[in-house]
């Protein structure tokens, strides 16, 4: 019979899968007849024994895995070499996100797309006494080892299901069918099995790290992409520590992971100098030429890069880079009606160029989302990046003549509610050092708005939001700016 190549179209591949199946039960008399036989001839000979038993291995494991082949390699640990460590006084910490290629080849089966994200996370007690790692800080709704496990169970209805309309042609064919059903319920129980054992065995044990001991294992989070924030959150004396690590994931990928790649010299400036240039900066973003006026610019927030996507990243979505397949994705959202978290964001400008990257807070609908522009600036404050920004909420969809999809979103024309929000949803996060208002834009009445690039109209208060963000959880100090 043919082995199957993974670049055969898959119409083919299907087709050469179900003659396989209809074959199938002539198969299974002709293995155990020629095991038989292998096995009478093998009886006499006292020398062939290790040789029978491997033969008998593979024989049996042609039969049970009959066409569902799960060979998983929970002893493979690449990611380990590339795991991120920090470490302190009361504990070594090292964490890796695996590849969906790493957890085909670890799992046996792919996780991205059963919607799973395996983190490898190592803890070295140093404290004196025991601690236990909170889960829920990793992620919130973390998957446990059998459920994730389960998530990705073989299933026979599943599989033949996707044969789609092939399988009305087979439909003739089910007595012969029928004959390798016991077969395929006793292979796929078996890989279920071993399934869940492997999922057990490489997950992150759930209890108390004693001193000077070591713990390590696989915490099963759902997908995220671009830069996945990880807490690792440790329970020492009644007290929780707190270590966070930024990784980054690298498909699909996202608007941030090509920036920065050009060295920015950076001015640094003392309170009243930053004042200053933040309130002489453009009122507005700008379209592509700076003829027409767009969104307001609202929002400043000052910490590097760093600090800012692993303040950002736990609570907001990044945003994909424009593609084939991002537009794809965008569209059928949009027809649909359906969430797309990462859906890519148009361009306004400043400076002359588009924003640095993008996020986004997405409900049910891609119609409905917060977006949030960043561009970097020259300048440091404190040693830390200055970032100008633009936030606003989309509402709906209205026809535009001026898009050339003639639609467009529409904001809310409050923006200051969608600078206020990220001020507040940040001041609950605990990472902020210190907030505060300041002019620059201008204030406009709702009886007299502003009106943005594609004509929706705004009004606000005319200042700014200054957010300086902190690496750790902290009560926020208030700028006077005024």
């Amino acid at each position: 019979m043919k082995v199957m190549k993974k670049n055969e179209p898959i119409c083919r591949r299907r087709l050469m899968a179900n003659h396989g199946l209809l074959w199938s039960g002539a198969a299974t008399i002709m293995t155990l007849t020629q095991f038989r036989l292998k096995r009478k001839q093998l009886r006499y000979d006292s020398d062939s024994r290790q040789s029978f038993s491997n033969l008998e291995h593979l024989n049996l494991a042609k039969i049970s895995l009959w066409n569902l082949n799960y060979e998983p390699h929970p002893d493979q640990l690449p990611y380990v070499e590339r795991a991120r460590v920090q470490e302190n006084d009361f504990a070594q910490v090292s964490v890796a996100v695996l590849t969906p290629a790493e957890c085909k080849v670890v799992f046996g089966v792919p996780l991205a797309n059963r919607g799973i994200q395996a983190v490898w996370v190592r803890i070295v007690n140093r404290s004196p006494v025991g601690t236990r790692l909170l889960m829920t800080k990793v992620a919130p709704d973390y998957f446990t080892a059998r459920e994730a496990a389960g998530v990705c169970h073989f299933s026979i209805l599943k599989r033949l299901l996707g044969f789609g309309f092939l399988l009305w042609i087979l439909l003739p064919f089910i007595p012969i069918l029928m004959l390798t059903l016991p077969f395929k319920l006793f292979a796929t129980r078996r890989a279920n099995n071993r399934m869940n054992d492997c999922f057990q065995s490489l997950g992150f044990p759930l209890k108390t790290i004693e001193p000077g001991a070591t713990a390590q294992g696989i915490v099963y989070t759902p997908v995220e992409f671009g830069t996945k924030v990880v807490d690792i959150a440790l329970v020492i004396n009644k007290e929780i520590k707190n270590i966070l690590f930024s990784i980054d994931v690298p498909a699909p990928q996202v608007d941030h992971q090509n920036m920065l790649t050009d060295e920015l010299k950076m001015e640094e400036c003392d309170y009243a100098t930053l004042k200053t240039k933040l309130t002489q900066l453009p009122p507005t973003t700008s379209n592509a030429t700076g003829t027409r006026s767009g969104d307001p610019v609202n929002l400043v927030i000052i910490g590097n890069f760093p600090s800012v996507i692993g303040v950002f990243a736990p609570r907001w979505d990044q945003t994909e880079i424009i593609t084939l397949g991002s537009c794809w994705r965008t569209a059928k959202a949009f027809l649909l009606g359906t969430e797309y978290r990462y859906s890519p964001v148009s361009a306004l400008y400043l400076f002359d160029v588009p924003q640095s990257f993008a996020l986004q807070r997405v409900r049910e609908s891609i119609n409905e989302r917060l977006h949030l522009r960043l561009w970097r600036t020259p300048w440091s404050y404190e040693g830390k990046a200055v970032w100008v920004g633009q936030v606003s909420r989309d509402i709906g969809v209205r026809f535009t003549w001026q898009t050339w999809n003639l639609t467009t979103h529409r904001i809310d024309p409050n923006v200051d509610e969608a600078r206020d929000y990220v001020m507040e949803d940040l001041f609950e996060a605990g990472r902020i050092t210190a907030g505060g208002y300041f002019p620059g834009i201008g204030a406009c009445t709702k009886e007299s708005p502003r009106h943005n690039l594609t004509g929706d109209p705004y009004f606000t208060d005319g200042n700014r939001a200054v957010i300086v963000v902190s690496d750790q959880c902290r009560i926020p100090e208030l700028l006077k700016w005024n």
